[in-house]
């Protein structure tokens, strides 16, 4: 079913047919939009909120809105839950403090998400406002640490423990998140 080449598998074309590559692709995206949030900080000062930069606003409130938000869903209401069913009778303990604290990052993620979405939205008006280039690298950081847990302990743990039938079930929960139709 899927190639399990982790970590780090970041293909554009994976799909919630392989769920587990399609998380792993998801973190490419979110480091080339966190690309975008630190070339938006250092054009700011010196060309303001012109067309450019409310381009770039608009294109990373769109995909940290949508696509980074089911990203956490995928991983929190179907991915933690299969592998912890899949532990079921065996020490769980390691893998409820991993899905645990991936959690609470993704709690810290969303409340630097907010702050930074504020200025963004105002850019996207065309608003005067700065981008604290601090406000993005703390975002950034945190968001390249939470990848690379997922990259390394998270997704090959799962590429390991979940049965096939688990990660078609977390595909196919995937799919519905984002309103695509079953696969034939």
């Amino acid at each position: 079913m899927s190639t399990h080449a982790f970590p780090g598998f970041h293909s554009p074309g994976a799909s919630t047919e392989a769920p587990l590559e399609m998380l792993a692709a998801c973190h490419g995206r979110v480091h080339k939009q966190c690309e975008t949030l630190g070339r938006l900080a250092a054009h700011l000062p010196t060309h303001g909120s012109d067309t450019a930069a409310q381009q770039a606003a608009t294109a990373v409130m769109r995909y940290f809105d949508t696509a980074a938000r089911d990203h956490h869903a995928d991983e929190e209401e179907d991915l933690f839950p299969a592998l912890l069913e899949a532990m079921a009778g065996s020490d769980a303990v390691c893998l409820r403090a991993l899905t645990d604290g991936l959690v609470a990052e993704h709690r810290v993620l969303e409340g630097h998400w907010a702050a930074l979405r504020e200025v963004l939205a105002r850019i996207a008006k065309g608003e005067p406002v700065a981008l604290p280039p601090s406000d993005v690298q703390a975002f950034v950081a945190a968001y390249a640490a939470h990848i690379e847990k997922e990259d390394t302990e998270l997704l090959p743990m799962a590429a390991r423990l979940l049965s096939d039938a688990d990660i078609t079930r977390v595909g196919t929960a995937m799919r519905v998140r984002r309103g695509i139709g079953a696969i034939d």
